[in-house]
C-alpha cells in the first residue's frame, strides 16, 4: 500500500516550531526561577524555594 507522505518545508518547520516552543518556555521559566527567585531579596520569596534550591544544589547564599 502506498500512503502519502508530506516531506515539504512547511511540514518540518511545524515540527521544529512544535519541540522549539516548549523548550523555550521551559528555559526562559527557568531562568526565571533560579534568577528571579533564587537571589530574591524579598525573605517569603527566598524561603519559599529554599529548600528545594539546596536540594538541587543551587546556592542561594
Amino acid at each position: 500500500m502506498n500512503t502519502p507522505h508530506s516531506h515539504g518545508v512547511a511540514a518540518s518547520h511545524d515540527s521544529i516550531l512544535a519541540r522549539a516552543l516548549p523548550i523555550t518556555f521551559a528555559a526562559l521559566l527557568g531562568v526565571f526561577v533560579l534568577g528571579g527567585v533564587g537571589f530574591s531579596h524579598i525573605s517569603a520569596v527566598h524561603n519559599a524555594t529554599h529548600d528545594v534550591r539546596h536540594a538541587n544544589a543551587f546556592p542561594c547564599h
